[in-house]
């Protein structure tokens, strides 16, 4: 490109809003190389010496190379003025709910281990006509393996490919989502196959309408790639993640149905003769919502340190890969380190908000299989369904929006030290300027992961349904399980998607955050990358100001 070229992609000077304030147009002429230096200094900013960029063309950058490491540690490079442990309040909560979990965990598992023989030792041998048994328990440990499998697959094809990955995304996702509707119809299996049916057509849509925003998703896409091949701790940090969320998750399930062998007030179990309690069905529901909730609440915690941590990694890449200082040593511990320590009570609070959300989306599905199955008139039950569906759309919305803000939010929370409530406002002050449109439409590579969770969703639920029709246990002799089981087999396969894909999704939210706050860093740390993604998003340019 000539310098011609370049000095008119920088000759206008972007419109200027409140918060902004646009970095200089670089010059160039036809003779010397550029050597721009980039320096770091006590205070967290960025010494520019930019009087030599006069090149034609910048030089090509080496992402497969790791950056040198300096003697300083993360928390040299990101000081916090007067660090402190930022929402205790939540961090104690979190440890309430976890002890809970723990407590309900011993008792059920315990009740289990007592009644053994009872529930038998395998998938067909048991003699449980009523409730979950060891065959549900095999059937989620399988689940929870093919997500895992399925999950590092994914990661195979991230770092292998890149606009490929994006179009096999959106195509595979479309085909097994419609294809699992028709599977369920055909089996008349209808609430399930209609919801399915609805997801699979809006992906269609979506994918139609938004074709031509794939070419700006690509570049960040492949400029997040490229950087994990350089910072190989930041698949690392995922993939230990991902071993903690299975594990978690084969807990989980065994909870789950250690519950209903506990509690299950059946005059046939034999759960209601060991310690633990007496069996009925208001014990039975309110220890399987808090279950469900701690469930929920661990899980999102787990994934949002695995996140903030990695987002400390992509951080220190975005500030101190071409700095004269170099990367600091051993990021991943130290961002890991904060995130257990001053940050945790941040990411315990965000993570509370979503696993709210998501307790009232599934005391929805709940009810709306309730409502399928129990209600003798067509009319009222057709009212309810209706009714369910659309809180479960709406609830679902939320559990979007909510998401969606976390997942900048804890960019603020592991580079900057803030408390989760200055991280929300500097969060909106991101999407205010920018444009809602903007952070949301113009990057489909959240959208492509959510999609990408999406398909190992389908996957395990399709699974965890086709095991109950081979294996027919007694306990679903009515079918009255399939709903359950396909439930949590999603969940399953959803949640522990989410802790692989962040990985990609926190370099995205570090490398929009990091280039709203100092864009001029990428300018001269990338500028050939920075001139690319310049041609498709101009506001790219524009430094927001936040408040210290």
């Amino acid at each position: 490109m000539s310098a011609q070229n370049y000095q008119q992609g920088y000759s206008a000077q972007p419109q200027q809003q409140q918060g902004y304030s646009a970095p200089p147009p670089p010059a160039y002429d036809q003779q010397q190389q550029p050597q721009s230096t980039l320096s770091y200094n006590e205070h967290q900013q960025f010494d520019y010496d930019d009087s030599s960029t006069n090149a034609l063309k910048p030089p090509p950058i080496n992402y497969a190379t790791k950056p040198q490491e300096s003697g300083e540690t993360f928390n040299d490079r990101f000081k916090v003025e007067k660090p402190k442990w930022n929402d205790i309040p939540f961090t104690l909560f979190f440890l309430l709910v976890v002890a809970g979990f723990i407590a309900i965990a011993v008792i059920t598992l315990r009740a289990w281990a007592q009644t053994y023989g009872f529930q038998g030792k395998g998938i067909y041998s048991n003699n449980n006509s009523y409730s979950l048994d060891t065959n549900a328990a095999i059937l989620f440990c399988f689940v929870t393996v093919v997500a895992f499998v399925f999950a590092i697959v994914l990661i195979a094809l991230m770092r292998a490919f890149t606009k490929f990955f994006i179009y096999l995304a959106f195509i595979v996702s479309i085909i097994v989502g419609i294809g699992t509707a028709i599977f369920y119809l055909a089996m008349h299996y209808y609430s399930a196959g209609i919801v399915f049916l609805i997801f699979g057509v809006l992906q269609v849509f979506f994918f139609i309408g938004m074709r031509s925003r794939i070419p700006f998703a690509t570049l960040v896409f492949g400029t997040i790639i490229d950087v994990t091949r350089s910072n190989p701790s930041i698949f690392g940090m995922a993939l230990a993640g991902t071993i903690v969320s299975t594990a978690f998750s084969f807990l989980f399930s065994m909870v789950i149905v250690a519950t209903y062998m506990k509690y299950d007030p059946n005059a046939d179990n034999p759960g209601c003769n060991v310690s633990g309690g007496s069996c009925s069905n208001g014990k039975l529901i309110g220890v399987l919502v808090f279950v469900s909730f701690a469930g929920f609440y661990i899980t999102e915690v787990i994934k949002n340190v695995t996140h903030t941590t990695i987002c400390g990694i992509y951080g220190t890449w975005y500030y101190c890969s071409k700095s004269d200082q170099g990367m600091p040593r051993r990021p991943a511990l130290g961002s890991l380190r904060r995130a257990l320590t001053y940050s945790f009570g941040s990411i315990s609070f965000g993570s509370l908000i979503v696993a709210i959300v998501n307790l009232i989306r599934y005391l929805l599905d709940f009810a709306r299989s309730a409502a399928q199955q129990d209600m003798g008139n067509d009319i009222v039950r057709a009212i309810l369904m209706c009714l369910v569906c659309f809180a479960q759309c709406f609830m679902g919305i939320i559990e979007w929006m909510v998401t969606y803000f976390n997942h900048y939010a804890y960019t603020f929370v592991a580079l900057y030290g803030r408390a989760y409530i200055p991280a929300a406002r500097d969060t909106w002050t991101v999407i205010r300027a920018r444009g809602i449109d903007a952070l949301i439409n113009d990057c489909l590579i959240d959208h492509l992961l959510t999609f990408t969770q999406m398909l190992l969703g389908y996957l395990c639920a399709m699974m965890g349904y086709c095991f109950l029709r081979f294996t027919r246990p007694r306990y679903n002799s009515s079918g009255g399980y399939f709903a359950i089981i396909t439930m949590y087999s999603m969940f399953i396969g959803i949640q522990v998607g989410a802790t692989v894909m962040v990985a990609v999704r926190a370099g995205t939210a570090t490398l929009f955050v990091a280039l709203a706050k100092d864009p001029e860093v990428f300018r001269l740390s990338y500028p050939d990358t920075y001139h690319k993604m310049l041609e498709t998003y101009p506001a790219v340019r524009e430094k927001l100001n936040f408040r210290e």
